[in-house]
């Protein structure tokens, strides 16, 4: 399966005057760290602040016209929600929209503001499928038109415009375009495009460690549902593809790359503070999964599609903790203190380094505490001092337990 051209062509057509031409911008410092040219598709500028608008409007603007006043519904973690919002109120057409209850406040609030009065939002269950199970229920119920976030080949032919975007303003041989991949729609829209006018470039898809639907799917053979995912990389996380998505990535992606939720973290954090571009997690894959990919890179032109900046500032402690830990740079241990005097201060004055810090401390009993085991955090500011570390708490007669290698103990203090 694969997309017609024609067919993409025209749903650029029906998004002028809806969604930006968003910018291909050239990246010096990306291009100097991993030694080839990178250029960001900064879909993050879009109109809703990621490329779903794209598709949601293409696929509502299709509608016949009793579909139109029956309304619409879309389930969504929060991007195509927004999406859909905005065409509601763009199309004068109602919409009821399901969202997990985990989604990012930030988004919720996004989602009223592009809609307003056209829309209504329904806020069930912990994940995307939760949202999609009751929205197909609702769509049932009311006779409605469902707007599916990805599989469908109108949404589908919608994101497929960034790629035309991308040819018609490179200059350029692309050697590589990454993509990143969530339920598949945009890296199918995409994929069809490229592999019919720019067959040699290679299309990478960028896929969340914790939620690896689509290479879990090529590498059985068939479409599969994961039994469990990492919610973090909330636009990139669900349990299944598309099956028409499916169709097409599985013949025409040349790979697609896993990346670990602490380096999306890492990435966020350094495209802001390095470069001022706000991304959220799915909207930092790409450039996240060129660390993995900087041997294959080195010289070469590669274009990152940036999906999105819809990122609530409430999470950014938790994405420093996971960026800390990810980078080998915050541990947690539970330490025995020895049973005599100044112990503490013996620990603070000999076993820390010059440069570490304590950002956590808790006796674990209420009682003889100056004798009882500690929780203690610290920040280091090398990996390498992690190593040091323990051969002094050795030296100086601390029993502890380290607890970052430990999972289930771990997500109590993450």
């Amino acid at each position: 399966m694969i997309l017609s051209l024609e067919k993409i062509n025209q749903a650029a057509k029906n998004l002028e005057g809806v969604a930006l031409h968003t910018p291909l911008q050239y990246n010096l410092q990306l291009s100097e760290e991993f030694g080839c040219n990178v250029y960001l598709k900064r879909e993050d500028l879009q109109v809703v602040r990621s490329y779903k608008l794209r598709g949601a409007y293409n696929k509502m603007f299709s509608l016949s016209e009793k579909e139109k006043q029956n309304g619409v519904v879309c389930a969504s973690a929060g991007n195509h929600a927004q999406g859909v919002a905005y065409s509601c109120r763009k199309l004068n057409i109602q919409g009821t929209i399901f969202m997990p209850t985990t989604t990012p406040s930030q988004k919720i609030t996004q989602v009223k503001l592009f809609g307003k009065e056209h829309v209504e939002v329904v806020l069930v269950g912990d994940t995307f499928d939760d949202a999609y199970k009751a929205a197909i229920k609702f769509c049932d119920e009311k006779d409605a038109a469902f707007v599916h976030p990805f599989d469908d080949e109108k949404v589908m032919e919608g994101q497929g415009t960034v790629a035309k975007e991308i040819l018609d303003d490179a200059d350029f041989k692309i050697d590589y375009l990454l993509v990143p991949i969530g339920g598949g729609g945009l890296a199918s829209g995409v994929v069809s495009y490229f592999s019919q006018l720019s067959p040699n470039t290679k299309v990478i898809g960028v896929e969340p460690e914790g939620a690896p639907s689509m290479k879990t799917s090529i590498q059985n053979g068939y479409n599969t549902e994961l039994a469990e995912i990492d919610k973090f990389v909330d636009g990139a996380a669900v349990k299944k593809v598309g099956d028409k998505t499916f169709e097409v990535c599985k013949d025409k992606l040349s790979e697609i790359v896993l990346v670990p939720e602490g380096k999306v973290c890492t990435t966020i954090l350094n495209l802001y503070n390095q470069q001022a571009i706000v991304v959220e997690p799915a909207g930092a894959l790409t450039v996240a999964s060129l660390h993995f990919l900087k041997q294959k890179l080195k010289g070469k032109n590669v274009v990152c599609v940036v999906s999105g900046s819809n990122n609530d500032i409430m999470r950014t402690e938790e994405i420093r903790e996971r960026s800390l830990l990810y980078e080998g740079l915050k541990h947690f241990f539970v330490i025995r203190f020895p049973q005599r005097a100044g112990a503490l201060k013996e620990f603070v004055s000999n076993v820390l380094g010059q440069n570490d810090d304590i950002v956590h401390f808790e006796y674990m009993k209420k009682n003889n505490r100056e004798n009882g085991p500690a929780l203690v955090g610290l920040e280091i500011k090398n990996p390498t001092d992690l190593d040091i570390l323990k051969i002094k708490l050795k030296k100086f007669g601390f029993q502890y337990e380290y607890l970052n290698k430990n999972d289930n103990l771990l997500q109590f203090l993450v």
